[in-house]
């Protein structure tokens, strides 16, 4: 089904978390995947929050996260405005007009922009686009090419985050391994209590991907947690992977035996 008013071409609707959660997404280009239902469960609990998802896209992140929690105000910030269209139609699908809405802006313009308060969020999850444009083949799609291809450095998404989460305020975000020094260069201003989650396509496989958490105004130390499977060396999810995609259980981003607490060290 195309959308007259949409330059994203046809939009289908898929159903991710065992069916729990709608998504009106285009055909065409970018989807959501394994990567924002994972970077959705490693946020942790929030009660009302709220949760910013910066670079929202139809929204998949903050509904999942929303879903889960139900408690939790989030906001989903989304600049091409035919995706945050759709993001305006899952929040309506989903039945989460009362905790969760859009708002259309870019979050490397000038802050006043946006029209957020400082200090106001207590988590900010992000999906950035990955690859540097000598990295990769950029696609034809415009919608997939935003969300792969990366304009500049992550510095400023982090920014953001530091402007927008309050004292104590969790940053949750999702890159390729191949990035984690960056990662790290970039959270060493302003937070600290780093743990770092990678993760495998297969158990005999290097990371492909890294899951950071960090708390602002933290000076707790960085860890490395235990890597995350997606998949079975016969194939298939893993028990672990599959109980994650279906929503049954959130991917802890704390060491085994470690609670995760609301670091409020200054």
């Amino acid at each position: 089904m195309a959308d007259a008013s949409s330059g994203l071409g046809d939009i289908g609707e898929d159903r991710l978390l065992d069916g729990r959660l709608i998504l009106r997404q285009p055909r065409r280009g970018h989807r959501a995947g394994s990567d924002a239902i994972l970077l959705a469960a490693a946020v942790p609990e929030l009660g009302e929050g709220p949760l910013i998802d910066i670079g929202a896209g139809v929204g998949t992140i903050g509904l999942a996260v929303a879903l889960a929690q139900p408690a939790l105000q989030v906001v989903l910030l989304e600049r091409d405005p035919d995706l945050a269209a759709l993001a305006s139609q899952n929040i309506a699908l989903n039945e989460l007009g009362a905790r969760v809405s859009v708002l259309a802006g870019d979050i490397a313009g000038p802050a006043a922009a946006l029209g957020l308060a400082p200090a106001r969020f207590a988590c900010a999850a992000m999906n950035p686009p990955f690859y540097p444009p000598r990295d990769i083949k950029g696609s034809p799609v415009p919608n997939r090419r935003a969300a792969h291809v990366a304009e500049g450095p992550l510095d400023p998404w982090l920014k953001a985050a530091r402007r927008l989460l309050q004292p104590g305020g969790r940053i949750v975000l999702i890159h390729r391994a191949q990035a984690l020094a960056e990662v790290l260069q970039g959270l060493a201003t302003g937070f600290g209590d780093v743990a770092i989650r990678p993760v495998h396509a297969r158990a005999n496989r290097p990371a492909i991907r890294i899951i950071v958490t960090a708390v602002l105004g933290s000076r707790k130390p960085a860890e490395l947690l235990p890597g995350f499977v997606l998949n079975r060396a016969e194939g298939g999810f893993t028990p672990e992977s599959e109980a994650v995609h279906r929503g049954e259980t959130r991917l802890s981003m704390a060491a085994e035996g470690k609670s995760p607490s609301p670091d409020r060290d200054q």
